[in-house]
């Protein structure tokens, strides 16, 4: 249905041609859409039966659903949309991915509206061609060129001599370190995958305890996001309409905040366990930070070229990108020409697979949008919350279930237009609702009973959900508390517009 929307909106397009290039009009462009949601529904076809034959039966009901759509008496029928809705959760419960879920609903909300189902595909088409869109993929890709290579192994000789002196300076080293790379990559899970089996031997090394090792990779895994140039930052800002510079200025101290809550923590657990120290060396430091000069000056060059007016955020992120392809390719010779292939595939499936959520999110927010549910829902809140400080509890509740149950990107392409004017009605500043978004849903991630760090935890680290609760609660609180930080003192984000 996808595809025939976005095939829909082709053919108007063809009819009323806009060159976006030299010969080359827009829906020359646009043909990816439904020639990609037809390969992808050929694909989930092909793995979802052994047998041909049950391929085939399976193919035939689709082709009769989609021509049994075409019949408008269908959408009178009141019952038919709480079974549709029905057949959408119950796909999502047994596995089928999130696109199909909030593309699903979309489809389904549009014709229940006469709406044609081609909005879905030009809700797409804006966010792709938003102007700073460009950066999620080019600031991937420079974190995972950095993942696959021994970069993380310099860090941590790096931050090792540098902190490990300290009580929990291992520990902290790994929150910086995971920080660092989530800020990049924009994913916790990305993090946790391709540091965990580096840092947990570790850990475990220096007498740490597994309970705590697994708690502190768990959770450093989403250190990163409050932190420039994060994702999910930027798509806030995209989302909302918001200066995405200002709202990394934002996410700074914040940031720091929350780092440093997380390593207090840590050294306090490194004086109660018997844990191995190292003694300061100033020789150590200076060979560790020639080993990985090229490697530390990263967050500087970015910062320097966003906020020193130099480069813009998209040129920010090709710049880092070639500087780190550069470096680890031909300076440290880390990788291979061979390795590129690999690192490429990998980053284009999570940009593919954020922008497919992005584009059907954007289809759906725009029914929410169209349907005056924001309106209705402040409304709602205006009768029945007065207190600007009970609407930030119930928003954190709120934001804390969506973490668990969404994935960040698709969270935020449907829950802002929501909160945006809720916020605007209580004198919420928007950057300081940006700060206070992200950071509950770094929270949700660790949240019980279907944190989404929970599994890839225990998927990693091949462990019982019930030991990662475990592990995770003590942290869990530590970042309760920093979130209560975030949200009830403004000025910690809003210092920056002041």
């Amino acid at each position: 249905m996808l595809s025939l929307g976005a095939w829909n909106l082709v053919m108007i397009e063809m009819e009323f041609p806009v060159d976006i290039a030299p010969f080359l009009p827009r829906w020359v462009a646009l043909l990816i859409m439904p020639v990609g949601f037809a390969t992808i529904s050929l694909h989930m076809i092909h793995n979802s039966y052994s047998k041909l034959k049950n391929r085939i039966v399976l193919l035939l009901i689709i082709t009769l659903t989609i021509i049994l759509f075409q019949w408008e008496f269908l959408r009178d029928i009141n019952f038919l949309p709480y079974l549709l809705i029905g057949a959408i959760l119950f796909s999502l419960f047994k596995g089928a991915p999130i696109f199909i879920g909030l593309g699903g609903l979309a489809l389904l909300f549009f014709w229940r509206d006469w709406t044609p189902i081609s909005a879905i595909s030009a809700e797409t088409y804006r966010i792709v061609v938003s102007p700073t869109l460009s950066t999620i993929p080019l600031f991937t890709l420079a974190g995972y060129i950095l993942a696959e290579s021994k970069a993380s192994e310099r860090l941590v000789v790096l931050f090792r001599a540098l902190f490990g002196w300290i009580p929990g300076g291992t520990p902290i080293v790994l929150v910086l370190l995971c920080g660092f790379f989530t800020a990049l990559t924009g994913g916790s899970g990305v993090t946790i995958l391709a540091l965990g089996g580096l840092l947990m031997p570790v850990l475990i090394k220096e007498g740490y305890s597994k309970v705590f090792s697994l708690g502190l990779i768990t959770v450093a895994g989403s250190l990163g996001l409050l932190f420039p140039p994060s994702l999910p930052l930027i798509i806030y800002g995209v989302t909302a309409g918001i200066s995405i510079k200002s709202v990394f200025l934002a996410g700074i101290v914040p940031g720091l905040i929350r780092v440093g809550m997380i390593g207090g923590w840590a050294v306090w657990q490194g004086k109660v366990q018997s844990v191995t120290r190292h003694n300061f060396n100033i020789g150590k430091i200076i060979s560790a930070l020639k080993d990985a000069r090229w490697e530390a000056i990263i967050p500087v060059l970015v910062l320097f070229g966003i906020f020193g007016g130099y480069t813009t955020l998209v040129e920010t992120a090709a710049l880092i990108s070639i500087y780190v392809f550069v470096v680890e390719f031909f300076i440290y010779k880390d990788l291979k020409y061979n390795d590129l292939q690999k690192i490429i595939l990998d980053c284009s499936t999570l940009i593919g697979g954020v922008l497919i959520i992005l584009g059907v999110a954007m289809g759906l927010t725009s029914y929410l949008v169209d349907a005056q549910i924001p309106m209705h829902l402040l409304e709602w809140v205006k009768s029945t919350i007065s207190s600007k400080f009970i609407f930030l509890l119930m928003l954190n509740i709120f934001l804390l279930a969506v973490g668990c149950l969404m994935d960040i990107f698709s969270a935020i392409i449907i829950v802002v237009p929501l909160i945006t004017p809720l916020g605007a009605y209580f004198g919420i500043d928007p950057i300081h609702l940006a700060i206070i978004f992200i950071a509950n849903l770094e929270l949700g991630f660790l949240t019980p009973p279907v944190g989404m760090n929970l599994f890839l935890s225990s998927y990693r680290f091949e462990e019982p959900m019930s030991n990662i609760y475990k592990s995770t609660l003590p942290f869990f609180l530590v970042m309760l508390l920093s979130v209560i930080a975030i949200t009830y003192i403004p000025i910690l984000s809003t210092w920056v517009i002041k």
